[in-house]
């Protein structure tokens, strides 16, 4: 970082009054602080890594009040960042603002073969940390967990279920199965036996089977895992804790069990029997139905969440959930992206699977393409029914896909009310102007002098820019305080 970008920089957190992901102030006008190992491991642990600022203290209104010696500050961060396992190599930058000499450490992103990075005066366990926001929290033991099954190639989909017995299995189910095997792999189809072909693709491992196989064929899964199954909600508002006028907090309410092709097919018929209906005028100007979320959509997101869901003991007892909200259908799935592979990096790319067993089964009975035609699909339907596209987040060890509906009740004006508080909810998640204009479905002009602008002048939108308003990276975020 060059000093004016520093000073850039400050300029923007003290306008903002507010630290950020990548963002950390530590107060060092008297001496060095006595904790930054945490923020050390926390950075190194995110893809893009962040910057430390020493100099600058919070409070009051984020006063630049200098370092006590600079030099003295440099040797500190240097020899903190020694203390790091695997060593952190940060570039350090002087600047002088307000006659007042801060410094800051830029911590480069650690290679995921690299993590967790952590602080080697108490072990991994914990001093491991992770970015929360503004914040720095303790690893969890999945979250440590995951890099280690990814480095060290863990495959918890072939993981023994000692107590599973295969005279429970579905053996229609199976026999289909095998004869998939025979004919799509013809290497497989001669000399060797039902048995072979098992432990070979993964449904047993030493004659036992494993996590594939029970929740491919078990009659019932979940009474070696309980939690391995979907718990559905609909909800009567936008939050849970939502309640009817009669005091109902919960529409419906339901925890889908049985082997995965069952529970994807009774996940998608509650979707459904708990959608609205959406009534739209074709061009010819007949009335058309149609559901609220599109089914492919539903069906993608929900098999997504069951076959890339983590199965390894840190999560055999969490459920995939399904919550569906008047404004929202959230899908949860325990477990972190796996590997390389990040959010961005969704349908655009062909990550590393998890489960490449599990999968590998479920692509032979046709209950999943194995062609990473699932995101896209999403994409696809969702715009083709003229709704945002989905949404994808990490949520402290959960992947959560989101969709958002555009239902207005017939009859119901689509009023200035209404749209505002329907960019609000929108807005949680930051929104380009070409996302606002397809959601709204207004012109750029009509929605930034009605809406837009007026919100952010009353400090209910924030750009995420605030530098460059200009910008075509632009984006819009509510602001809630």
């Amino acid at each position: 970082m060059q000093e004016q970008e520093l000073k850039d920089l400050i300029s923007s957190i003290k306008e903002q009054k507010a630290e950020r992901q990548n963002v950390e102030l530590k107060s060092a006008e008297k001496g060095f602080p006595g904790k930054i190992y945490d923020t050390l491991s926390s950075f190194s642990n995110q893809d893009d890594g962040g910057i430390i600022i020493f100099g600058i203290q919070e409070k009051p209104e984020f006063h630049v009040a200098g370092v006590y010696n600079a030099a003295e500050v440099q040797q500190k961060i240097m020899e903190a960042s020694q203390q790091m396992e695997p060593k952190v190599r940060p570039l350090i930058t002087i600047a002088t603002v307000n006659d007042r000499t801060v410094v800051s450490a830029e911590i480069p992103g650690a290679d995921i073969s690299q993590r967790p990075v952590y602080y080697k005066g108490t072990g991994i366990v914990k001093g491991s940390f992770i970015r929360v926001g503004d914040g720095d929290l303790p690893m969890t033991a999945y979250e440590i967990y995951a890099y280690e099954a990814f480095r060290k190639r863990i495959r918890d989909d072939l993981r023994q279920v000692d107590e599973a017995d295969r005279r429970l299995f579905n053996q229609g189910r199976l026999a289909r199965y095998l004869a998939s095997v025979k004919e799509d792999r013809k290497n497989l189809a001669e000399n060797v036996t039902d048995e072979e072909i098992l432990e070979l693709m993964g449904v047993t491992s030493g004659g036992v089977p494993t996590i594939s196989g029970v929740m491919t064929f078990s009659l019932y899964p979940q009474a070696y895992f309980p939690q391995l199954c979907i718990t559905a909600v609909s909800v009567p508002g936008v939050a849970v804790g939502d309640q009817t006028p009669d005091g109902v907090r919960f529409l419906d309410n339901k925890r889908i069990t049985g082997a995965i092709p069952e529970m994807l097919d009774e996940a998608v018929e509650f979707v459904r029997k708990n959608s609205r209906t959406m009534t739209v005028i074709d061009e010819n100007g007949k009335r058309k139905d149609r559901p609220e979320y599109p089914p492919r959509a539903v069906r993608e997101a929900v098999l997504n969440a069951l076959i890339h869901r983590d199965y390894s003991q840190y999560t055999e007892n969490t459920p995939v959930s399904i919550e569906m909200y008047q404004d929202r259908m959230a899908v949860r799935s325990p477990g972190v992206l796996f590997g390389r592979a990040t959010v961005d990096m969704l349908g655009k790319s062909r990550p590393e699977p998890r489960n490449a067993a599990l999968i590998n089964i479920l692509e032979l009975l046709s209950v999943a393409e194995n062609r990473y035609s699932g995101i896209p699909t999403m994409y696809h339907d969702l715009r083709e029914q003229g709704m945002p596209d989905p949404e994808f987040e990490i949520q402290r060890g959960d992947f959560v896909v989101t969709f958002r509906n555009v239902i207005i009740p017939i009859g119901e004006p689509a009023d200035k009310r209404d749209m505002v508080s329907a960019i609000l909810a929108y807005c949680r998640t930051p929104r380009s102007r070409k996302e606002l204009i397809d959601f709204s479905g207004l012109s750029q002009y009509y929605l930034m002098k009605k809406y837009v602008t007026p919100m952010l002048t009353d400090g209910r939108l924030k750009r995420t820019l605030p530098d460059k308003p200009k910008s075509s990276k632009q984006k819009f975020v509510s602001y809630s305080g």
